[in-house]
């Protein structure tokens, strides 16, 4: 679905008493601007060392496809948080790695004249992706069975509204982005329409469409977005 048919009413104003620009000093704790993308998964692999003796004892407890995919995911991260930082110079702010409950984290958050867009990020480095495949929900990587990327995906968006509204004081809509990082094809099956699927080079559409935001209203929802007390109590 096109995002400039997802309405372009502003809301309400902003309630007394809240952030309406954000916070004004954040402690450098609670300040989510400086994570890199993948922030979260340098710090599981930090725990898995690369040394010989951490290399066997992956092998012998069966861990080593999972240290792989891990650095496959960041890799991901890594791509697809570039792309997105480029956008930064069109009046875009871009955040990374928010935590969100049970461990989870919104990969990114990119806030700009189009809207908000919560961006989950999928990767697969030797091969292709199929989108909607056996079902709606799920992403299918080479041969692996499917997973419900599709499911996060909203998920992570409809936290991130709840959030940020809870945090501004005044309505903020989240629209679900999944950012595929391949190094094949991405075929489709059944796609909800409520959630853009694109290439990590095609991220730079988003700044295509209509403008629902204007510039004091993207600064005042990444100043919130960037407080880490945000997203506690989700």
């Amino acid at each position: 679905m096109d995002p400039s048919e997802w309405g372009t009413e502003p809301g309400p104003e902003p309630h007394p008493g809240s952030r309406r620009d954000g916070p004004l000093w954040l402690h450098p704790d609670d300040d989510l601007a400086p994570n890199r993308p993948g922030e979260t998964l340098y710090g599981l692999l930090a725990d898995r060392p690369e040394t010989r003796g951490g290399r066997l004892a992956r092998a012998l407890l069966g861990r080593d496809r999972e240290t792989a995919a891990l650095r496959e995911r960041l890799a991901g991260e890594r791509s697809a948080g570039a792309a997105l930082d480029r956008l930064a110079g069109a009046g875009w702010e871009i955040l990374h790695s928010l935590p969100l409950p049970g461990a989870a984290t919104l990969s990114h958050l990119a806030i700009g004249p189009a809207g908000v867009f919560g961006c989950h990020t999928v990767a697969h480095a030797r091969g292709p992706l199929r989108v909607g495949d056996p079902d709606e929900e799920q992403v299918r990587t080479g041969t692996r069975r499917g997973e419900p990327h599709l499911r996060h995906c909203r998920r992570g968006a409809a936290l991130a509204a709840h959030a940020l509204t809870r945090g501004c004081g005044f309505p903020v809509t989240v629209f679900p982005v999944l950012i595929c990082v391949t190094a094949g094809q991405v075929g489709f099956g059944t796609v909800p329409d409520d959630v853009r699927v694109l290439r990590e080079h095609q991220v730079d559409g988003l700044t295509r469409y209509g403008a629902l935001l204007a510039p004091d209203r993207i600064r005042a929802i990444h100043g919130v977005a960037r407080d880490r007390r945000t997203w506690r109590g989700l």
